[in-house]
């Protein structure tokens, strides 16, 4: 009888080498699939399938879908300026749906028995893969030995040196996930809530001194050039605002939020290009957008952030706020310019042909053009009726 068929998604860390090794020995067929969002680096990618065929995997594949987790995710993100708990960018957490979506349909097109995952019990991650495998790859067996056996990291460590696999997996003060949207950081300081993240625990340092200016350029709420220089590629841009905006250690912070599971959360992160993108765009849209545009802009996009976060990226209803999100981008044009500087930044304006502040009607607090002054005597008057009734008869509630 042949092998059952398993694929690995395959980060090349502890757990997930464990995972390869111990299907390898239990004779499973291993597939080792990493998904790239934008983390990896070429040389990370490398080293994860010289791995992977030491561990024992039958094949090794790398899964390129960082276009798609723009098209599919970012560029919405970013059309709603999306901020959980009006902080954190939902960084690493919305990759892993589109990891975990190009797993599953590789397993699909290989014929694979199962999948398997390296989460433990006590994170959002094992929501995020299962439930996406589950819906992708209905009938496919999920294994996640790390999860079902509980296992230490001692445990996985002194199996993998057993059976001849030595590698650094040496417990470190901070774990990290670096992604094309942010890093996020674990352990250290942050296990205590009186504390913050030191200076060595961020990856990227203050490099430049000094202030500059940054302009990025949208079209129907799109980046399409940074200081000047056009981009057709949207990743591009953002890895070159993220590398203009990370030498000044721009986009450091702490979020503390719910998971899925119902347990508090403390993440630090950083995240330069996400920070500055979002509120460039805030900032062009506050000059293009109506009032009432903005304002259900924002609601839908609470809930698509929300929804991203909670593993219900599939739902049905996210296409429908994605419509409604690519709609209210269709005058979101101009460029807005920010003002960087080590360890933050300011916005300074926008430049926009599309900007609602220029209208010949009146400029604020200044001169009105378009009623008079016996007109806005009337206007404010009649807007004062319903609180004159209301007083009128409940004169003793007046503050």
């Amino acid at each position: 009888m042949a092998n059952k068929k398993v694929v690995v998604a395959f980060s090349g860390g502890l757990d997930t080498s464990y995972t390869v090794m111990k299907l390898a020995k239990d004779g499973y067929d291993v597939y080792a699939a990493c998904a790239n969002t934008g983390g990896f680096s070429p040389a990370q990618l490398q080293k994860n399938e010289e791995n992977a065929y030491k561990l024992g995997a039958k094949q090794y594949v790398t899964l390129d879908v960082t276009h798609e987790y723009y098209e599919k995710s970012l560029k919405y993100m970013i059309f709603g300026n999306v901020l959980r708990n009006n902080c954190y960018p939902i960084s690493v957490s919305s990759e892993r749906i589109f990891q975990a979506m190009a797993i599953a349909r590789y397993a699909n097109e290989i014929g694979a028995d199962a999948i398997a995952h390296g989460s433990t019990g006590a994170g959002n991650d094992q929501i995020r893969f299962d439930m996406t495998f589950l819906v992708m790859a209905p009938g496919v067996e999920i294994i996640t030995l790390t999860r079902d056996k509980a296992l230490s990291r001692k445990e996985e460590v002194d199996f993998l040196n057993a059976n001849g696999f030595t590698a650094d997996f040496a417990k470190l003060k901070y774990s990290y996930n670096v992604g094309i949207w942010g890093t996020s950081i674990c352990g250290g300081e942050l296990l205590d809530p009186t504390q913050g993240l030191p200076e060595e625990a961020y990856l990227k340092h203050v490099a430049k001194d000094g202030e500059e200016l940054l302009k990025i350029t949208f079209e129907k709420g799109e980046i399409v050039a940074v200081n000047g220089e056009a981009f057709a590629d949207k990743v591009a841009a953002i890895q070159k605002i993220e590398e203009i905006g990370s030498a000044y250690a721009i986009g450091r912070d702490c979020n503390v939020g719910d998971t899925i599971i119902g347990i508090k959360g403390r993440v630090g992160f950083e995240a330069a290009a996400p920070k500055l993108i979002i509120e460039a765009h805030r900032l062009l849209e506050k000059s293009t957008l109506s009032k009432w545009q903005q304002y259900w802009k924002d609601q839908v996009a609470n809930w698509y952030g929300m929804f991203l976060h909670e593993s219900q990226y599939l739902e049905p209803v996210m296409p429908d706020i994605e419509a409604m999100l690519t709609s209210s981008q269709r005058n979101v044009n101009g460029t807005a310019i920010l003002k960087l500087r080590p360890m933050g930044f300011e916005t300074v304006g926008v430049d926009s042909a599309d900007d609602l502040t220029k209208s010949k009607l009146g400029e604020y607090g200044e001169m009105q053009h378009g009623w008079t002054a016996d007109e806005a005597k009337g206007f404010i008057k009649v807007l004062s009726t319903p609180l004159r009734v209301y007083y009128g008869i409940h004169n003793d509630e007046k503050r």
